[in-house]
């Protein structure tokens, strides 16, 4: 269960002590544009002299802003006071797989210089760089040595969390370190979420290329979403799994509930407010998802008889009876690490494609799954 309370560990941290200055409109400013289309917590303002970067927090309208500007430029007088990163920069921290995934898109593996608990990174290109001592291990994420922080001087460190809340990234703040916080998984649209790879195009001068390769996602989703439209009957669609007593599954404004929905099936929660997870009690789940035609995403079990074996509860549900169960967790890093979880987030399109071969077969006869596989 490490695994889940990992994944879920950002859906428990609460905001804290970000900047609210922010400069949104300036006199005289030329070339003002948001290449932003579908992510609702970012906001990339361009200036003849500069980069806005506006990260946001739609759990409580809060915000920091970056200024972004060409390190063989001096600073606008404009800025003074405000957090200016001299780009492109040369090496990063990240701190959640989700953004080493992005990092590899665009060919930037070889810039991650840092990782905390680099054993839940699945990818093999970023896990050779750990085995050689590249890749630093910073230990716990919310105790991240500081010593070797200090030691590497990384140019950027993303957080998935809120950097007042770890008080290592708080202390590195304090001494000049820019520390950007990426807020990709309050996302409410899967394109949403994938488009946070244009923050990295920003930060290495590799925005074009960023931008090729998030349009090139795009397409895919939006072609495979046509192609679900298609399909005649929605079957019902049941997720997730208990955990300490309580049934998790995503929310009904949630990314993950949005690709349900365009897969054109009938998410059984698909009405429920919230961005995250519901917790519900497991009778509540009997009485309304019992019935389901399929089930996604039950933990990380790949048998029926590990499920079964779990809780007992499973076996009187029809996906289980009718072997209709599908799962993630078959594909693993030689560490450990989910390839779901890393590289899922950043390629909506094959996790679209995956939900419409398992919902409507008949429309993707000649499709091989990315992620997903029928439990055994």
């Amino acid at each position: 269960m490490k695994y889940f309370i990992l994944i879920h560990l950002p859906l428990l941290i609460l905001f804290a002590g970000c900047n609210q200055k922010s400069i949104n409109k300036i006199e005289g400013a030329k070339e003002i544009e948001n290449s932003i289309k579908y992510a609702k917590n970012i906001e990339v303002y361009e200036y003849f002299e500069y980069t806005q970067l506006l990260i946001k927090n739609q759990l409580n309208n809060q915000h920091q802003s970056y200024f972004l500007v060409d390190k063989n430029k001096p600073v606008p007088k404009i800025l003074n006071g405000e957090k200016i990163i001299k780009t492109p920069i040369n090496n990063i921290v990240v701190t959640s797989t989700t953004h080493v995934a992005m990092l590899e898109l665009l060919n930037l593996q070889d810039n991650l210089i840092a990782f905390p608990q680099t054993h839940f990174i699945s990818s093999e290109k970023t896990r050779e760089r750990i085995t050689k001592g590249i890749v630093k291990e910073l230990g716990n994420v919310q105790q991240m040595n500081t010593e070797i922080l200090l030691t590497i001087k990384p140019d950027v460190i993303v957080s998935f969390e809120i950097t007042g809340t770890n008080k290592v990234l708080k202390e590195l703040e304090r001494k000049g370190y820019s520390i950007i916080v990426n807020n990709d998984w309050l996302e409410e649209t899967p394109l949403g979420r994938a488009e946070w790879l244009l923050l990295y195009g920003y930060l290495f001068n590799q925005k074009m290329k960023a931008l090729q390769i998030f349009n090139s996602i795009e397409n895919n989703y939006n072609k495979a979403k046509m192609i679900a439209a298609k399909a005649v009957q929605k079957p019902k669609v049941l997720s997730g799994i208990i955990f300490n007593d309580v049934w998790n599954m995503p929310a009904g404004n949630s990314f993950e509930a949005a690709l349900l929905k365009d897969a054109n099936t009938h998410y059984i929660w698909c009405e429920t407010d919230g961005t995250g997870s519901l917790l519900l009690n497991v009778e509540t789940v009997i009485e309304k998802g019992q019935q389901a035609d399929f089930w996604i995403n039950p933990g990380i079990y790949t048998s029926h008889s590990d499920l079964s074996q779990s809780n007992k509860i499973y076996t009187h549900f029809k996906p289980f009876t009718n072997k209709q169960i599908y799962s993630y967790a078959h594909l693993r890093g030689v560490t450990g690490g989910y390839k779901y979880f890393e590289t899922a987030p950043t390629r909506p399109d094959l996790v679209l494609k995956d939900l419409i071969k398992i919902a409507h077969p008949e429309l993707m006869r000649h499709y091989d799954f990315s992620f997903y596989k029928k439990l055994e």
